[in-house]
């Protein structure tokens, strides 16, 4: 196993993110605690030493099982990370009764790491909201030892993370981001990181296969990969990209069954970075996959539009959403935005495809982006 250097700790490379563990049946409730507990022990025997969990995780139940199945090692023998969930907005007065209740479901005194979870759009003005308390009672927390470091997860844009870091910066010690080298364009993380370096804050790593989209690949994309390094496998290719970009320290993998555990182990057994032709290559290939509406961005379509919409950052909302065939982040995006700004908002009026240098139908785009999200 690989180890990096944060501060005084020597972490495993590899975490074990608690998010996706192995199930009995189709609900997500209802986690395998016999495999999961097996998998820990590999995980812990293999050097494993980071275990990153969170509230909401497995409907509340990720919290219980995890601290059950560690409850067995000696507490200095592994690091466990929490969160405080403010992705739900009814969370935000209720600081002083979560973080306790965390820390009895998972039998532990204190949280080796602490995040605010999922720094974004619609919660960033209550997380800056000095009337909820929530950086006043996790700094006393910290103070009290029952958070040894404290630091924030991030699914936002890069206005978002760098407002929260213009305002509690200095008190941040690291920062976790969805990266891997499907987003470091699509979803500008090398933007990101750089953000993160100016603050001098090492890297955390969510969605390091972007939920399993990058363990397999087309046949062209795998092919093209092979002829780079025919001994890699196509999982690993993600992690190697990881490994190339500076200031990664952790990785986070939610996996969910033994045969992913002992592959992604084998795979941190050693560093084995990407040279430049090797990055030109997978990047290249990244972007391929992640094209979609062909939008740079120009706004000339903006000082068009009689509702005054943010034409581009729609656009780019509707390639993330429709590449990922749904999910949480556009919605999330949009959730702040008021409702005479929403795709709906669009009249049709095609004003703005008259100035396009695409020729991009934006009315087509936003009336199928909002039935996208009725669905």
């Amino acid at each position: 196993m690989i180890y990096k250097d944060f501060q005084d700790l020597k972490l495993s490379a590899l975490g074990l993110g608690c998010m996706r563990l192995p199930l009995k049946d189709s609900s997500d409730a209802d986690i395998d605690v016999d495999q999961t507990q097996k998998m820990v022990d590999y995980a812990m025997e293999q050097g494993i030493n980071y275990y990153d969990t969170a509230w909401g995780y497995h409907d509340g139940n990720s919290e219980i099982v995890i601290g059950q199945a560690l409850k067995k090692y000696p507490r200095e023998s592994f690091f466990l990370a929490d969160k405080f969930p403010g992705y739900d907005l009814s969370n935000m007065p209720k600081v002083t009764e979560i973080f306790p209740r965390q820390l009895e479901k998972c039998q532990v005194e204190y949280f080796d790491f602490y995040l605010f979870h999922n720094v974004c759009e619609m919660n960033i003005d209550a997380y800056l909201d000095e009337k909820y308390g929530i950086m006043a009672y996790l700094k006393e927390q910290k103070a009290k030892g029952r958070i040894r470091h404290l630091g924030f997860s991030a699914h936002g844009s890069y206005d978002v993370m760098k407002r929260f870091l213009e305002a509690y910066g200095d008190e941040m010690e690291f920062c976790q981001i969805q990266l891997n080298y499907l987003d470091w364009h699509f979803q500008d993380a090398e933007d990101k990181v750089k953000l993160l370096q100016e603050y001098h804050l090492p890297v955390w790593v969510m969605e390091p296969l972007r939920g399993g989209r990058l363990a397999s690949l087309d046949e062209a994309s795998a092919a093209k990969l092979k002829s780079l390094r025919p001994d890699e496998s196509i999982p690993a290719w993600a992690f190697r990209f990881l490994q190339t970009v500076p200031g990664v320290t952790m990785v986070l993998s939610g996996m969910s069954n033994f045969d992913q555990l002992k592959e992604n182990i084998k795979t941190f057994s050693e560093e084995r970075p990407l040279n430049d032709t090797e990055m030109s290559g997978l990047l290249s290939m990244a972007d391929s996959m992640a094209s979609g509406v062909p939008c740079t961005a120009c706004h000339y379509c903006t000082s068009h539009c009689p509702q005054e919409l943010d034409i581009p950052s729609l656009i780019k909302l509707y390639n993330e959403h429709t590449f990922s065939g749904g999910g949480f982040i556009a919605p999330m995006a949009l959730s702040a935005l008021p409702e005479d700004k929403q795709p709906s908002a669009c009249i049709g009026c095609r004003s703005c495809e008259q100035v396009c240098p695409q020729q991009i139908k934006v009315s087509e785009i936003m009336a199928d982006f909002a039935e996208k999200l009725k669905a």
